[in-house]
């Protein structure tokens, strides 16, 4: 790394009409951070500013990515870790926290503030969590670049560019639940098992296997099968299968010309009434009324 400090900071404008997009960006910047070279670098506002140990509380959520280096984090809710090169840091409104390079190493990072409604709502969804602040996901070309899109286009001063860099906030937001997720399974056996039981539920309907079924045939105890399986792909195994099993039927009525009871049974349904109770349940229509909007006219 060069021994020279680097800073860019913004901060930035909200107006009354940015808030109603649901999310604004308050500040944007990128910090090189020399080893032995005190911490902040740079001089914040007041409200920004902190110090090593006292640490500080702000009225945003910030995404801070450390691209080189290493350093401490800890907070209200988290005590410290070790942060990494290749860990964002997500940092909460009204949630104490203080955040330092190493002096031996220094480190590189990437910032952007940011708040709104639909990020709170995030929050209330168990998206984003106090207690895991620490994302590691890697040293990443592409996050860098969407950083750096932000900055750029802050340095522009186009009007109206508050709703553009909001959204990167979210695509960056969203690829780093996503890698950070990924990572967290990468290698792991059990998750070999859990696809093979997805591929299951996803082509072969016809034998109508019960999720116990199919954890025995991977392997797996089903309380530790539905465990993970919940965790890993967001819903339980069977509201998996249901929702497979909908999306197939679904291609079926409105691409195919096979009967009610065909279909039916090809997903391994008992009855033409039970596959269709299933589906109006789900759908609000009945199999034929569905294949009628495709169809244009009568259903089977």
């Amino acid at each position: 790394m060069d021994d020279r400090p680097l800073s860019i900071l913004h901060y930035l404008p909200v107006s009354p009409r940015d808030e109603q997009w649901g999310i604004v960006c308050t500040t944007a910047g990128h910090q090189h951070v020399p080893p032995g070279t005190p911490y902040p670098v740079s001089e914040h506002p007041e409200h920004y500013l902190f110090y090593k140990g006292s640490g500080r509380t702000l009225d945003e959520y910030q995404l801070v990515y450390i691209t080189a280096g290493r350093g401490r984090f800890e907070s209200a809710s988290c005590p410290s870790q070790t942060v990494e090169a290749g860990t964002m840091l997500l940092l909460f409104p009204n949630e104490w926290h203080s955040y330092s390079p190493d002096p031996g190493t220094g480190w590189t990072e990437w910032w952007v503030g940011f708040r709104g409604a639909n990020i709170d709502r995030l929050e209330q969804q168990g998206f984003l969590c106090r207690r895991r602040p620490l994302l590691r996901i890697g040293c990443s070309g592409g996050i860098e670049r969407f950083y750096r899109e932000i900055i750029g286009t802050v340095e522009e001063e186009r009007v109206g560019f508050q709703p553009l860099i909001s959204s990167i906030v979210l695509h960056i937001l969203g690829s780093v639940l996503f890698k950070h997720s990924n990572l967290l399974y990468s290698d792991n056996p059990v998750v070999e098992k859990i696809n093979r039981a997805k591929a299951i539920m996803r082509t072969d309907f016809g034998r109508n296997r019960s999720p116990e079924q199919i954890a025995r045939e991977v392997g797996m105890g089903y309380t530790w099968f539905r465990r993970v399986f919940r965790e890993y792909v967001g819903m339980a195994p069977a509201q998996y299968q249901h929702t497979m099993r909908l999306n197939k039927a679904r291609e079926l009525l409105a691409t195919t010309a096979h009967s009610i009871s065909e279909i039916a049974y090809a997903l391994g349904f008992e009855s033409v009434s039970a596959f269709s109770l299933f589906f109006r349940l789900r759908e609000r229509l009945s199999p034929s009324q569905y294949r009628a909007r495709f169809r244009g006219g009568k259903g089977q």
